[in-house]
Order: C-alpha cells, then sequence, then structure tokens
C-alpha cells in the first residue's frame, strides 16, 4: 500500500469516492493475478517432479486420487495470502510494517503451534501453512492418534477465512477512515 506513502492514495479517492469499490476491486485483480500465478506454478512443479519419477518408474497420473486436491490446495496458498496481506496493508497503511506483520503471520506464527494439545493444535491447524499440509496429504487422518490432526474440510474452510475476513475488514475500516 505504497500510496499512502506517497499520497497517490488522495487522487484514488477523488477519482473513485467509494473507497470500498477501490479495495474490492484490488482484491479482485489481486486474486485473479495470484491464482494464475499459482495455477502456473502448481501446475508446472507437478508436471516436471513426474516428469523426473517417469525416469525413475515412480510417475504418478493426474488422474490418481488425490493428485487434484494436492494441485490445487497447491495453488491457492499465493491468492490466499495476497489477499490476507492486501487486507492487512489497508489496516496498517505502512508498507514494511505490512509485510513483517504477514511474514510473522503467515510463515513464523504456524510453527509456534504443535498438535500436542487440542487448543495448541487447534491454532495451528487454523493456519494457511497446515492447511496447506493437510490438504496435500493423500491419507485419512487416524482418530485414535495421540496427535490431534487437521480434517480436509477445515483446510479448505481456512483456506476461505484468511482472505475473506481480512478483506472484509479493510473494506469497512477504509470507508470509515480518513486519507
Amino acid at each position: 500500500m505504497s500510496e499512502y506513502g506517497s499520497g497517490l492514495i488522495r487522487t484514488t479517492t477523488v477519482a473513485v469516492p467509494a473507497r470500498g469499490s477501490v479495495v474490492l476491486a484490488k482484491a479482485v485483480v489481486a486474486a485473479a493475478l495470484w491464482t494464475a500465478v499459482g495455477v502456473l506454478v502448481s501446475t508446472g512443479s507437478f508436471l516436471v517432479s513426474q516428469a523426473v519419477l517417469e525416469g525413475r518408474g515412480a510417475a504418478v497420473p493426474f488422474t490418481h486420487p488425490g493428485v487434484l486436491r494436492a494441485v490445487v490446495a497447491s495453488a491457492l496458498p499465493a491468492p490466499v495470502c495476497a489477499l490476507a496481506g492486501l487486507g492487512l496493508g489497508v489496516l496498517l497503511r505502512h508498507a514494511a510494517a505490512t509485510m513483517v506483520t504477514a511474514v510473522f503471520t503467515l510463515l513464523m506464527l504456524p510453527t509456534m503451534f504443535s498438535e500436542s494439545a487440542r487448543w495448541s493444535a487447534d491454532v495451528h491447524h487454523a493456519m494457511v501453512p497446515a492447511a496447506w499440509k493437510r490438504l496435500v496429504q493423500n491419507w485419512e487422518a487416524d482418530l485414535g492418534s495421540l496427535g490431534h490432526t487437521a480434517t480436509v474440510a477445515g483446510s479448505w474452510i481456512v483456506y476461505a477465512l484468511w482472505p475473506l475476513p481480512a478483506v472484509a475488514l479493510a473494506v469497512i475500516v477504509v470507508r470509515r477512515r480518513d486519507v
């Protein structure tokens, strides 16, 4: 959100007084762009890895159970994190603070929680990296295990719940705040 630092946000709000619409438009563009990037990287990585594995006789076809879910799950962290970052950027209005907060929240904070205690596992499973890890695994959770494992449905919900509140809160805040 370098618009705040450079003052270009004033020009944007003069051109489009509906600030919420500006944030939503940015969210749509960011989601489309990062989804395309995620799909390209995820699909490309799968195809390259399969080409390498095919030479060793260990390739897995795209139709193998769980492959499509893993490819889609690997494509979605890019738009999820981009939209969460967009929401943080609007809220904080400072590029460096936004980057530090986003990196800490999305990458470092999940490592502080484990699956040993129920409350810690619940927090851990609400994080994007843990959701991705569960979605790319092709096995069902062992309900009798000592650890508390995430569910596939819960992991998809995590993917939806990170960007939605961030963008919604950004729209609300930008409508009420002065430039």
